[in-house]
């Protein structure tokens, strides 16, 4: 089965990423002190040519917490892992007025393993910052938490495998299906509605998840139209072990 077509929302996901990388992560982890919050914000997205832009956006919060093998933001403070792989950008003393010609470390990836986060804009979440990521084009296993509410303890991790075979702009947009079958019973009118993530390349929707919340797919992001077909991206890591 083809794990393009499926999106995991579990913990054993990031579990079983964290078991395969090994000692990389590890590492990682020991420089979580070593990570300062953002002082300045480049308030857009600065396309570098042959590169890949990922973002999220559509809720409270949101982070790419990894990229394929690589731990990007601590799980606790919500920072970088690793300072080295933030793009360096001047401080301000009043974050909210950048210069859009500001003075910024762009330079061109190293090679198709590299990664960059760049700080985008200030959460909604005070104290936070939105990041987005600088990638080669290549396949990639990407992993987003986003946070619906203004509230730390309530995340939904979304995974996925895409082939970012062009340079440009993607964005991971979440955003609440509504049910228009709803009779509008008291209890209907409780229910959650589903969460919906899209993935955009540049403006055009390339692919559609939602959450399913019956009792075969409890907790789990499925692709719209290919819930068939579609493989989570844990079974296709057991599969290759």
């Amino acid at each position: 089965m083809n794990t393009k077509n499926y999106a995991l929302w579990t913990s054993t996901i990031v579990a079983a990423s964290l078991l395969l990388s090994g000692c990389q992560l590890l590492t990682g982890y020991q420089k979580i002190d070593e990570a300062e919050s953002a002082e300045a914000w480049v308030g857009k997205i600065k396309p570098m040519a042959g590169e890949v832009n990922i973002a999220c956006v559509g809720t409270y919060h949101c982070e790419i917490v990894q990229i394929d093998k690589t731990l990007i933001m601590a799980p606790n403070s919500h920072e970088p892992i690793n300072p080295q792989i933030v793009t360096a950008l001047p401080r301000q003393e009043d974050t909210a007025k950048i210069p859009m010609n500001m003075n910024m470390d762009m330079t061109p990836l190293v090679n198709k393993n590299a990664i960059k986060i760049v700080p985008l804009a200030a959460s909604s979440m005070p104290g936070l910052t939105n990041y987005y990521a600088r990638v080669m084009p290549a396949k990639r296993e990407v992993h987003v938490n986003f946070y619906p509410e203004n509230n730390m303890g309530y995340v939904e991790r979304f995974a996925m495998i895409h082939d970012f075979t062009e340079a440009g702009t993607y964005q991971l947009r979440a955003y609440q299906k509504k049910n228009s079958e709803k009779s509008g019973s008291l209890l209907d009118t409780a229910s959650p509605e589903p969460l919906c993530v899209e993935l955009l390349q540049d403006t055009k929707v390339q692919r559609r998840f939602c959450k399913k919340l019956d009792a075969e797919h409890q907790g789990e992001f499925v692709e719209t139209g290919m819930a068939k077909a579609a493989t989570s991206v844990l079974k296709a890591k057991r599969a290759t072990a």
